[in-house]
């Protein structure tokens, strides 16, 4: 069956390139609103309107280099950070020496906390205490010296700084963890699907040679003892350990990236499929087959996945309880979950034995069963006594197949 893969990215540092970008704005109509209200006062206003005309231009010009961690480059950190000293350096020279003296705010004012935030998010705390460092270094030379106000502010805008870098790096190792155990659970999952795809179909075909060359004898006992050896070493194969993965992405700053193996489009019919429909090939001289008069219906995948299930639970019986014992399936629909119950009147399973056949890598019941209905979010039980046969009860909620139930699509008009 085709396969497609699945391309998910996460960032968690997105919101924040996102707030940065809307924060750069605000600050900078602050900015000019600052001195839009007091420019009388300033020595030389012709100079800060034209600083302010760079800054508008620069700070609209600029909001897609502030879109990611990758369009925001270290030219542009440099350029921004520049753009922000000079206004701070320009300040004393466009206004008034008495508003200067004062504790007046610098012609950037706020906007100058954007660039640093800039280097935090891209770089990290290291970054951003160097961004802060130097902001406050022109800060002190701008007003002469080390003011009440000015050490605040700068305090302020370095702790700030600092804190959101090393928030950020947290983030981003948190991300590559996450999205390797997303990895690791993707291949575990799709290891499992061809277990039991395996199991289904080439194991058994391979024990069917193994018995039946061993009963017709000659080069046909040679091929079964072939078949054997195979048979042995593709099940070490399966319940080996997980597949290799590919390596989660290092670079945060494009997401965390996973990849999952989807099935084929071909498998999202439209419509859902009645389960009974799929069970009953499976009835017989020898199995029985109970069900409902109303169609059972389920998401076409999870439908098909419980009849395989109740396939690998009757290929069991033929197995272990002998050709001639008998089964019966019982099909329960009931108002949150589907029930399906296979019974036989074998001689039941010793004790210990599911275990043995696990390690053994008889995946059996451990994945052809209870492998599917867990990837459905439901459950499988077995309850077996010596002498009194097995009984297999598969339970499948309906609340993860409402979506393509029109029954459930009533239910909640």
């Amino acid at each position: 069956m085709a396969k497609r893969e699945r391309v998910m990215r996460m960032s968690v540092e997105q919101p924040l390139w996102r707030a940065l970008a809307g924060y750069r704005v605000l600050t900078m109509m602050y900015a000019v609103g600052l001195f839009a209200a007091a420019h009388e006062e300033f020595a030389r206003p012709w100079l800060a309107v034209a600083y302010f005309a760079v800054l508008v231009v620069w700070t609209l010009a600029t909001l897609p280099k502030v879109a990611s961690a990758v369009a925001c480059t270290k030219r542009f950190l440099t350029a921004d950070l520049t753009i922000a000293l000079t206004g701070i350096m320009l300040t004393p020279v466009a206004d008034a020496a008495e508003r200067v003296h004062a504790g007046g705010p610098t012609l950037p004012s706020i906007w100058t906390a954007g660039s640093v935030l800039a280097f935090a998010i891209k770089g990290g705390w290291r970054w951003a205490a160097l961004a802060s460092t130097l902001v406050a270094v022109t800060n002190l030379v701008e007003r002469g010296g080390p003011a009440r106000d000015t050490v605040h502010n700068v305090i302020l805008v370095w702790v700030a700084s600092i804190a959101i870098g090393y928030v950020v790096e947290v983030a981003r190792a948190s991300e590559r963890t996450l999205a390797r155990a997303l990895e690791i659970e993707a291949a575990t999952r799709e290891r499992e699907r061809l277990a039991r795809d395996i199991h289904d179909s080439v194991l058994q075909v391979l024990a069917m040679v193994q018995r039946r060359g061993a009963v017709i004898g000659g080069e046909a006992a040679e091929l079964g003892r072939l078949a054997g050896e195979q048979e042995v070493a593709l099940r070490t194969l399966v319940s080996g350990g997980l597949v290799p993965v590919s390596r989660a992405s290092e670079d945060a700053a494009r997401g965390a990236v996973v990849r999952a193996v989807d099935q084929d489009e071909d498998d999202t019919d439209d419509g859902p499929a009645d389960l009974r429909a799929l069970l009953a090939p499976h009835a017989g001289a020898l199995v029985s087959l109970a069900e409902p008069g109303a169609p059972v219906l389920l998401a076409p995948a999870a439908a098909r996945e419980v009849a395989a299930a109740v396939g690998a639970a009757l290929d069991n019986v033929r197995r272990h309880a002998g050709a001639r014992a008998r089964a019966w399936i019982l099909v329960e629909d009931e108002p949150d979950e589907v029930v399906v119950t296979v019974r036989d009147d074998g001689p039941g399973i010793p004790e210990g034995r599911l275990a043995q056949a696990e390690g053994e890598g008889r995946l059996g019941v451990a994945q052809s069963i209870r492998g599917r209905l867990r990837d459905l979010g439901g459950s499988a039980e077995l309850v077996s006594v010596p002498g009194q046969g097995t009984e297999v009860e598969l339970r499948v909620p309906k609340d993860k197949q409402q979506a393509n139930d029109p029954r459930g699509k009533a239910e909640q008009r």
